[in-house]
């Protein structure tokens, strides 16, 4: 498996991906799949704030993309311009394959090398038990529930909070600048 940066390229996978995950799954509260053009805007504006975009192939591209995943700011206030949030999706013919781990690896690897510090999961649905072990397996501690926030395939979702603290987390005061957040 290759885990690599996201080109235009692979928007199409990414896409169809993510819409099976939106008609399918609760894990994001997306009702209607985004257009290919939306998928590249938000492709566009993450990779824009230095964040990874990330695709996971087989060798050779032979199993195309079989995964994404990304970091995006957690919150637009500058106060939360060292933290960052994951998301994740895999391929369900690549479920239970490494291919999660190996994409949310290194996108916190790479949120580190940027200096920030912590990083914080919105798992939609309390019953993703896929999302959250995959979290937990990464060092992510339980940081909260919303109950029934969301209302998705006729039944009420909650949302489940993870966070993993990154750099040493608050440990200490941060030495770079984070990112660069516009909101107030």
């Amino acid at each position: 498996m290759i885990v690599r940066a996201a080109a235009e390229s692979d928007v199409a996978a990414i896409a169809e991906i993510y819409g099976h995950h939106v008609m399918h799954g609760a894990g994001t509260f997306e009702e209607t799949p985004p257009s290919l053009e939306e998928i590249a805007r938000r492709v566009g504006a993450v990779t824009a704030l230095g964040l990874p975009y990330l695709v996971a192939e087989g060798p050779e591209n032979a199993l195309g993309v079989m995964g994404f995943a990304y970091a995006a700011p957690f919150r637009p206030r500058a106060a939360y311009r060292y933290t960052a949030e994951d998301s994740v999706y895999v391929a369900p013919a690549a479920a239970r394959a490494g291919v999660g781990s190996a994409l949310l690896g290194r996108v916190i690897g790479e949120c580190e090398a940027l200096g920030l510090r912590q990083m914080m999961a919105v798992i939609g649905d309390a019953d993703n038990a896929a999302s959250i072990g995959l979290h937990r397996a990464m060092g992510f501690a339980p940081a909260g529930v919303c109950r029934a926030v969301g209302f998705k395939h006729g039944r009420w979702l909650d949302t489940v909070w993870m966070q993993r603290p990154l750099n040493g987390g608050d440990t200490d005061l941060p030495t770079r600048p984070g990112l660069r957040l516009s909101g107030g």
